[in-house]
């Protein structure tokens, strides 16, 4: 069965009338419905009159948008009134008439004035056609209909078994519509959005929508009246035994009803806390009206009072946000950060399903620089939420957490209920910065304090030592940040959802320093954009030679000194205005900071490119092998960690299972001495990703078959000479490509990586995968 869409008609031919027009206030008039009007004002008395005696007892109603307004004018009515016929009309005694009208169809209200001391309207009739065939839509609106007036017994004001009978027996889905918004809808907001419908579904629609929203509010006052009936007599009760106890104490002389006690036990009836965690307030304000001014104890209680009546017990941010909405954002705030932003939209989207969703908590790795913290604030910005910022680095008591007891001299509570208190809601975005860098001593440890925090199955009755009673910690939004994984005790990276934030590329800085860090220092120093400018080109030789890091601190130091070194030409007078670009950067900063790295001139013998991930991003690691005649010693030198010493160990001893196959004297082991440098000695260096690195370079040195030098390595080695995966691909690519490495060999497993790496990196370079050391070889040595 295909729907029909109804039709809604003018009268025919559509002719302009004029009829008195009579203002309502707070209520809405509807064809085919009587409504009974006391008629007060003078003004609506004379169109009253006017209606009766020269109009043939018609009149137009109107709602008033504003119902506080005493005498309305054309701008303070809605368009679309009702022309009603008079049917009864009773004198009371004070002398205003108390009038049934019957409305007859709706009207188009196209002018209004003021004619002989009333409103008269020039307005057009509609007129519904009756004879339409329903649809399926609307026969399904009906029915909720239906079935919400049912509900709605015994709980609406006006509502009674006698209008749903009558409402049942309604077919029309127009007149239905207008019967159920006249008698069951009480905002008159909501009937006027029905009034103002023209087709049957629309109106359908609008009835339905504002019926389910009054429903929901009826029901929820119903059910607070039946509690307040039920705990009335409780409470009855102990007001007149605490009122008792009062005059007893009174004739003692041992209490004295001060205004400060009146105060905080008006503040804690009047909160929204839950009833177990009042008994105790109150028995504490019992304490402190037993308690002479001054003591001790008395200020004790004091702020243990205080601190509870300013936690925001049941005080939540509501959160009104689309998933684009929230993109737009983080996309204005940030650029890159892939990952978070989409955990964060994930979290917006599942909101919307399920408004009730606790219990997340997120941990950002990655090296300084990089946005961690700035992107939490931006987070809460995202979802409408408070922000607050809690910093761990260097935090070594477990009472920073858990707070003091209340009886120890300047007792506080601890960091956590500080921040939700400071953001005055339930649900804010806490960022527990520098996770990593807590530290323990005698007095306990702050890290195991956190387990309960950051556990989704203790946090909602989280206990504060100083405050002593059950908070839900499970509406926060918990965001760790880190640098690395190391600081971090297991038990409580397995309780958050790991984020790994990574170096950011040449073109994301660049992205970066375009849309967000020259804007802001420009603003920051007072310089607009016909001042200072910088071409993209001259970012770049900023990014490549002015700095070497993972984030943006460093680029966001030396853009500021660019635009003070501007401000200062321009306001000495030798420049109205400054362009910086790539010729002329050394001019503002001097010379270069960062050397870049070079390539052999020719291909080396005993040298090999390897690739290192660093706190700074990615870098190339050159490893050099010479042989000398000795009797088989291994000399590391170049700050080595332990397993790279032991990686180099393994490079030396599968060189010897593989000495037949490039004409290498077996016996170099005994006879020839080996020193395997890694240059830049005063930086320290560990891991086992050089592997495949010293294999190349000690074979290389032992056959004297040269190395490519535009070719760069990185893999773990094992004694049987596979080659393992590694961590950092994307940072020592990018290391590679700078350096202007043209080909990378890599470890067959991390192929899979190479969707996260820099697009330019992964157009401009060669990658080949590699499983054995014996891949390496065959790829990197001269034929």
């Amino acid at each position: 069965m295909s729907d029909k869409i109804d039709i809604y008609e003018e009268i025919k031919p559509i002719e302009e009338i004029k009829l008195p027009l009579i203002a309502l206030r707070g209520m809405v008039a509807f064809p085919a419905v009587q409504l009974s009007i006391e008629i007060m004002r003078p003004i609506s008395l004379k169109a009253f009159t006017a209606a009766a005696t020269m109009f043939d007892a018609k009149v137009l109603l109107v709602a008033q948008k504003d119902i506080a307004t005493e005498e309305p004018s054309g701008d303070d009515l809605y368009k679309m009134g009702v022309v009603a016929e008079i049917k009864h009309v009773v004198k009371n005694p004070h002398g205003n008439l108390s009038v049934i009208f019957e409305g007859i169809s709706r009207a188009r209200v196209n002018s209004v004035n003021m004619e002989s001391g009333y409103l008269m309207a020039t307005l057009t009739q509609k007129e519904e056609k009756q004879s339409f065939k329903p649809t399926t839509q609307c026969d399904a609106l009906m029915l909720e209909a239906k079935k919400l007036l049912a509900d709605l017994r015994g709980i609406h004001p006006t509502f009674d078994e006698d209008m749903r009978i009558a409402a049942e027996a309604i077919t029309s889905p127009l007149y239905f519509a207008d019967f159920v918004a006249s008698s069951a809808i009480i905002d008159y907001k909501n009937k006027q959005a029905v009034l103002e419908a023209l087709t049957a579904k629309t109106r359908l629609e609008k009835m339905l929508v504002a019926l389910e929203e009054e429903f929901m509010l009826l029901k929820c006052e119903h059910d607070i009246q039946k509690q307040v009936r039920e705990k009335i007599d409780k409470n009855q009760k102990d007001y007149f035994m605490r009122e008792q106890i009062k005059a007893l104490q009174s004739e003692l002389g041992e209490y004295d009803d001060d205004d400060e006690i009146k105060e905080y036990d008006e503040k804690i009836s009047k909160a929204k806390m839950p009833e177990e965690i009042k008994e105790k307030l109150y028995k504490e304000l019992s304490k402190l009206a037993k308690t002479p001014f001054g003591a001790a104890e008395s200020t004790v209680l004091r702020a243990y009072l205080d601190t509870c009546l300013d936690y925001p017990f049941g005080i939540k941010t509501t959160e009104a946000v689309t998933v684009e909405n929230a993109r737009e954002i983080l996309d204005a705030d940030h650029d890159g950060l892939t990952k978070v932003k989409e955990r964060i939209l994930e979290f917006v989207a599942v909101k919307q399903f399920s408004p009730d969703v606790k219990n997340q908590i997120i941990c950002l790795v990655g090296p300084p620089g990089v946005g961690k913290t700035s992107v939490a604030a931006s987070v809460a910005r995202a979802l409408g939420r408070k922000y607050a910022r809690v910093s761990l680095g260097g935090m070594h008591d477990e009472a920073e957490i858990r707070g003091h007891r209340k009886t120890y001299v300047g007792a506080m509570p601890g960091r956590i209920v500080t921040a939700i208190i400071n953001a005055k809601a339930e649900n804010p975005v806490i960022v527990l910065d520098e996770i990593d860098k807590m530290s323990s001593n005698f007095r306990g440890d702050p890290t195991s304090a956190l387990l309960e925090v950051l556990d989704p199955e203790q946090n909602k009755a989280f206990r504060d030592n100083f405050m002593e009673i059950p908070i839900d910690l499970s509406d926060a939004l918990f965001i760790a940040t880190a640098n690395s994984y190391e600081g971090i005790p297991s038990p409580l990276l397995d309780r958050m959802e790991v984020i790994e934030l990574s170096t950011y590329t040449d073109t994301e800085k660049l992205n970066i320093a375009k849309n967000h860090l020259v804007p802001k220092q420009m603003k920051r120093n007072g310089i607009n954009s016909r001042m200072f400018k910088i071409s993209d080109e001259g970012i770049l030789a900023l990014i490549k030679g002015y700095t070497r890091e993972a984030g943006v601190r460093n680029l966001e130091r030396e853009i500021a000194s660019l635009i003070r070194k501007s401000a200062k030409k321009i306001a000495e007078g030798k420049a109205k205005s400054v362009r910086i670009t790539e010729k002329n950067l050394t001019e503002f900063l001097g010379k270069v900071k960062v050397i870049p790295e070079r390539l052999e001139e020719k291909n080396p013998v005993g040298i090999v490119n390897g690739l290192a991930y660093t706190q700074a991003g990615g870098d190339m690691l050159k490893v050099e092998v010479a042989v000398m005649d000795g009797t088989g010693k291994i000399e590391l030198t170049g700050s080595l960690g332990d397993v790279m010493k032991e990686s180099a160990k393994i490079a030396h001893s599968y060189v010897r299972t593989i000495a037949d196959e490039y004409k290498i004297d077996k016996s170099f082991y005994k006879d020839k001495d080996i020193h395997i440098h890694f240059p830049e000695g005063a930086i320290p260096k560990d891991g086992p990703s050089a592997g495949v690195t010293m294999v190349t370079a000690i074979v290389s040195a032992l056959s004297g078959i040269p190395v490519k030098r535009d070719y760069a390595m990185t893999g773990e080695i094992t004694l049987r000479g596979k080659v393992l995966p590694i961590g950092g691909l994307k940072e020592k690519t990018l290391a590679a490509y700078r350096a202007g490495i043209s080909t990378v060999l890599i470890p067959a497993d991390n192929m899979r990586d190479l969707d996260d790496i820099d697009s330019e990196a992964k157009e401009k370079l060669k990658f080949i995968p590699c499983k054995a050391a014996g891949d390496v070889l065959s790829a990197v040595l001269e034929k």
